[in-house]
């Protein structure tokens, strides 16, 4: 029995020493995804390779630059390679590629701007141990991969966390005022720059595929409904329209979407929807005409005027009035008077020339009421340029198909509807007030009763002049050519009347697809 065990021993000790041996043989020769190459891996030969890489590399992408120096940085310091160990190619690797090609798919973005096609076939010389085939050194392959791996998740983040375009250099140098000589401001919101350094420092962190699946548009509901319509649509112009807008959701601002009560102003569409979260309502507007365009802003609704003065812009008097210098009539059937800033003194127009209307020390003003350009109600909010909504004593041109004619303002077409919307608590006798005050009959006895005690008053019947908006109502004044209407979220398509799209997409040449 004794010698039966001992043989049993014998012969179990020497099939786990076979099995230990073939383990150990499989795992230490092909324990490396790159299989007998993996004895070739030498890490000066890659820093070699990296470096080579780096001085040839022309690209002027600002992305790239930051890749640049921030190998430079890891080179020093000593620190691992970022998609590749001896053992093989991080999963990572695969996961980011699946998140960008779909992503760049849906946004016509160039697969080959982003070093994808260069990125396969490096990889696929790996995966299929090729080295040899196509001659080329497994040091200078990964290198190779490393470099645009790194350069392609710093442009894609960068690039859908905050735009491809910076806004603010491209729009507020896009047109000069050859009569003013300057460069029109015309974009005047908060945009947060991109910031590569900081996508960089997230390419050696353990929660960079975090960072990347978090690196979306600013405006994602918005994006989301663009691509959708890109998908579907097939006419060129069109989907020209949608790809400019794709681009201003990545900018990073303060988007309309984020404000369930609102004001919101698409220029191209030339409407304004008050929106109160599923609430919508919309009119017609009149903005700023090609020499004086309105510029793209966010603000809040502060307060209101009920039948203002117009104290005139200097640029306006120098433009429009010169023609009438010292034409009394002309001032007296308009409703102006000029004021002398420094006494208050109402001064005689007869006694003012061509050069008083360059005088800063005067103020053109037009009297409030029926006759005044401002109309019978106006809403202020704060911004750089004195511009605001307002009504008009002009009302015939809101059927214009075209409503591109003021110097900045916008005219709204229904003001006592949007004054009824920024004031949702005002009782029935405000309302009341307010329409008597805009000459709209009232619809409460009260008024009624006002009215007929006040026939012979004179008119306007200001029983309110200011009214505060508490609390502020944000408002905002977009660019989209293609944009889903907010009441039916039918995507809708609009003239490119001051040309923002065209400079637009040719700022990103070689990033989007030809279409």
């Amino acid at each position: 029995m004794a010698k039966i065990l001992y043989c049993l021993t014998i012969v179990i000790l020497s099939l786990f020493t076979s099995c230990s041996n073939s383990t150990l043989q499989l795992f230490g020769d092909y324990s490396s995804e790159f299989g007998k190459y993996a004895e070739q891996l030498d890490t000066d030969k890659q820093k070699q390779a990296l470096q080579q890489l780096m001085e040839t590399d022309s690209s002027k992408y600002k992305s790239d630059l930051t890749v640049k120096a921030f190998y430079d940085s890891i080179s020093t310091a000593g620190m691992p390679w970022l998609w590749f160990t001896d053992e093989g190619i991080s999963s990572d690797v695969s996961d980011l590629l699946e998140v960008m090609k779909a992503n760049l798919e849906d946004a016509l973005l160039n697969t080959e701007s982003f070093y994808i096609d260069d990125i396969d076939t490096d990889l696929d010389v790996i995966q299929g141990l090729k080295f040899d085939s196509v001659g080329r050194d497994i040091n200078e392959v990964l290198m190779h991969l490393e470099y645009n791996l790194s350069k392609a998740y710093v442009k894609y983040v960068t690039g859908m966390r905050y735009g491809f375009v910076r806004p603010d250099k491209l729009l507020n140098k896009l047109y000069f005022r050859e009569d003013r000589g300057y460069w029109a401001h015309l974009f005047d919101y908060e945009v947060m720059p991109p910031n590569y350094k900081e996508t960089a420092d997230h390419l050696s962190r353990g929660d960079r595929m975090e960072y990347l699946l978090a690196s979306k548009p600013a405006a994602p509901k918005l994006y989301k409904s663009l691509v959708n319509g890109l998908k579907s649509e097939s006419d060129t112009i069109k989907r020209r329209k949608i790809l400019a807008g794709m681009e201003r959701c990545r900018w990073r601002l303060n988007h309309p979407e984020y404000e369930k009560r609102k004001v919101l102003i698409n220029l191209p569409a030339q409407q304004l929807w008050t929106i109160d979260n599923g609430s919508v309502d919309s009119m017609r507007i009149c903005c700023g005409a090609w020499s004086t365009k309105t510029p793209l802003l966010c603000s809040q609704l502060a307060y209101m005027q009920i039948n203002p003065e117009w104290s005139l812009p200097p640029k306006i008097v120098e433009s429009d009035f010169a023609r009438h210098v010292g034409d009394s009539a002309w001032f007296a059937r308009h409703k102006y008077f000029v004021v002398n800033r420094k006494t208050g003194d109402t001064l005689n127009i007869a006694h003012i020339g061509r050069e008083g209307l360059k005088n800063g020390g005067l103020r053109f003003v037009q009297r409030g009421g029926a006759n005044n350009s401002l109309g019978r109600i106006v809403f202020r909010f704060l911004n750089n340029f004195s511009i605001y909504l307002h009504d008009t004593n002009t009302r015939g041109v809101f059927q214009r198909d075209r409503r591109t004619v003021s110097h900045g303002c916008v005219r709204v077409q229904k003001p006592f509807e949007l004054a009824c919307f920024l004031l949702p608590d005002a009782d029935d006798w405000t309302r009341d007030r307010i329409r008597i005050s805009m000459d709209i009959p009232p619809v409460t006895e009260r008024g009624m009763k006002y009215l007929q005690t006040h026939t012979n008053a004179p008119r306007p019947l200001r029983l309110i002049d200011y009214h505060g908006i508490k609390p502020k109502v944000p408002v905002f004044i977009v660019y989209y050519t293609a944009f889903p209407n907010p009441d039916t979220g039918l995507l809708e398509y609009w003239p490119d009347f001051y040309g923002y799209d065209k400079p637009t997409l040719n700022a990103m040449t070689g990033l989007l697809k030809k279409i």
